[in-house]
């Protein structure tokens, strides 16, 4: 996921294939702490490319409240 941080990150994943990769990786792991992984990767893959200023996904401002719900979200996901 870390590689899919920056706009070139990104764009090399892609190149290489890897979106073919997780898929089926996804298809046959049981482990729902890598499931969750490669979803969050191939949703990064197959999403838009985001816009100006947002080349670097770590340097993004998230709001505090957005990042409390997000967290919120990954806790219910998680059990």
């Amino acid at each position: 996921l870390q590689l899919t941080a920056t706009k070139a990150g990104r764009h090399v994943v892609r190149d290489k294939g890897t979106y073919v990769v997780l898929r089926e990786l996804h298809r046959w792991e049981q482990h729902q702490e890598v499931l969750v992984a490669c979803e969050k990767v191939i949703q990064v893959l197959i999403g838009d490319e985001p816009g100006p200023g947002m080349e670097n996904l770590l340097e993004v401002k998230i709001p505090e409240e957005v990042e409390q719900e997000l967290q919120r979200l990954d806790r219910e996901e998680e059990q």
